[in-house]
């Protein structure tokens, strides 16, 4: 369980240069074929410059400057790393249950594949849209470092955003009795790139979108379905329950985003 939560909430940047981890390796092939969903015809475009709706984007951006050292913060910081082993831990509590690739090796491999779809979905609508981030031009607080990558790096839509509610969705179709909690969670999770400072809010909005219509799509494939059943069956085990001060911890941070 993520012990370093309930760490990372004391006034701390001691893991503002985390970087995201590496997916499981090897990587498995994903379930979807190239092309099989194309987010760019999905997807609005993302607000123009001077539209009303960036001037909200930039108002959202400014306000949550402000939550530097808060447990908004602390949080966004512990969401930095992605990837399956980060997000099954992130959700434990959600879930209340600890999930760890050792302990559902089947739905660790469902996300693992279903990972590799998120990313050839956010990759392609990223270059298209090639929308900059909200922290390039000026020197507000981020709860990461600035790096050159960051800054090279496109915004809309957010990955991790599309990332934790493609898993939400996956796992709210797994314990659908746990299923409000997951889905807060996974808001969360993509609401704590805002605080950030790394992506608009408008990005998080994007990406919920396309972790929905991914999710949709996934549900089609005989193979993606078959996988499913079986992480279903594992969670029919014993469960552990995740540690309580962790969980105590990331319910106290995990109030609406201003």
């Amino acid at each position: 369980m993520r012990a370093l939560l309930a760490a990372a909430l004391v006034p701390t940047m001691a893991g503002a240069a985390a970087e995201p981890v590496a997916p499981v390796a090897p990587a498995p092939r994903p379930y979807l074929e190239a092309g099989a969903l194309d987010p760019v015809a999905i997807l609005p475009p993302p607000p123009k410059p001077g539209s009303p709706a960036q001037g909200a984007d930039a108002a959202a951006y400014a306000v949550t400057r402000d939550l530097a050292g808060s447990p908004h913060w602390h949080l966004a910081i512990a969401d930095v790393p992605s990837g399956v082993p980060r997000l099954l831990d992130d959700f434990s509590c959600a879930a209340g249950r600890r999930l760890e690739p050792a302990r559902q090796p089947a739905l660790a491999l469902l996300l693992a594949r279903a990972r590799r779809d998120v990313v050839a979905v956010v990759r392609d609508a990223k270059a298209h849209f090639a929308r900059p981030r909200p922290h390039l031009g000026n020197a507000a607080a981020l709860c990461v470092a600035r790096t050159d990558a960051l800054g090279r790096s496109f915004a809309y839509p957010s990955g991790h955003a599309t990332e934790g509610w493609t898993f939400g969705l996956v796992l709210a179709a797994l314990m659908p009795e746990r299923a409000t909690a997951l889905l807060r969670r996974a808001r969360v999770y993509g609401e704590s790139r805002i605080v950030c400072g790394v992506h608009w809010a408008s990005d998080v909005e994007a990406g919920r979108l396309a972790g929905s219509a991914l999710f949709a799509t996934l549900v089609g494939d005989p193979a993606f379905r078959a996988d499913l059943e079986r992480a279903r069956a594992e969670l029919a085990g014993p469960a552990d329950a995740p540690d309580p001060a962790t969980c105590a911890a990331e319910e106290g941070a995990a109030s609406p985003v201003p």
